[in-house]
């Protein structure tokens, strides 16, 4: 099979489908435009803060360096997408925002004090044949002993008590990757909630990564069965508030 014929899945996709076929259509069959997120851009922004912040030596990773950094990876953010400009009516308030997600961060952890072993690392491999799995790990952490953290920032809020599954499920998919790459289980998973300051962190296991390859091997079945019966359910949930699409899903467009 050809890699073009091959289904395509990420964490970000897997929860497209599981959240609503619909929004999966659009966003990866139909492959429909959508305008930037002021919300996404922001965290764009920050990643890349962060991101950069360990190309220094660790005596220079500090708040001021980090909030120093921001009005250039603005500016290259807004020459690589310049409707932007006109979206960010208040770039002091804007930029004032990330200062304060980034100031957030260093209540959190101290990077002066390791090194990022990997960051934005792109992990992939066939689940199947004709299933691709892939994804990017904001931060991969390698320690001197040879145990792996692996990190990915959040610029909103931590899950209420009982959803935390849910949101680890894609670092479980990243473990999952990383282990059939390289045979070493990860220690640590850590999401790093900059909205609220916390943190949700997890120790997995083999039947962690078994469990989530069930979910995206279950995934892939229905929409292939999806594709072939061309059939797309909407679920109508509080996530529609926030979707693009509503103005033309059939369950909001009688």
């Amino acid at each position: 099979m050809s890699p073009d014929s091959r289904l395509r899945l990420s964490p970000s996709s897997v929860n497209d489908y599981n959240n609503c076929p619909q929004l999966y259509k659009y966003r990866s069959i139909d492959r429909l435009p959508q305008p930037p997120s002021l919300d996404a851009e922001r965290g764009t922004l920050v990643h890349t803060v962060l991101h950069d912040l360990f190309e220094s030596i660790p005596s220079n990773r500090t708040p001021e360096t980090a909030i120093d950094l921001l009005p250039s990876r603005w500016r290259a953010q807004v020459d690589a997408k310049p409707e932007l400009a006109q979206m960010v009516t208040n770039e002091k308030e804007w930029l004032d925002r990330a200062s304060s997600l980034l100031t957030t961060y260093f209540s959190l952890e101290q990077p002066a004090s390791f090194e990022a072993t990997h960051r934005e690392m792109h992990l992939e491999d066939d689940l199947e044949e004709n299933v691709y799995l892939h994804g990017y790990v904001d931060r991969l952490d390698i320690a001197p002993t040879g145990e792996v953290r692996i990190v990915d920032y959040k610029t909103g809020k931590a899950p209420r008590p009982g959803w935390e599954d849910k949101a680890l499920f894609q670092l479980r998919v990243y473990a999952l990757l990383y282990w059939k790459r390289s045979g070493v289980l990860p220690q640590l998973l850590q999401l790093i909630y900059l909205g609220d300051g916390k943190l949700v962190k997890s120790n997995p296991t083999m039947a962690d990564l078994e469990s989530a390859k069930k979910i995206l091997r279950q995934t892939a079945r229905d929409i292939f069965i999806s594709i072939e019966k061309d059939y797309w359910p909407p679920k109508p949930s509080r996530l529609c508030d926030w979707c693009f699409f509503k103005t033309i899903c059939p369950a909001h467009v009688s």
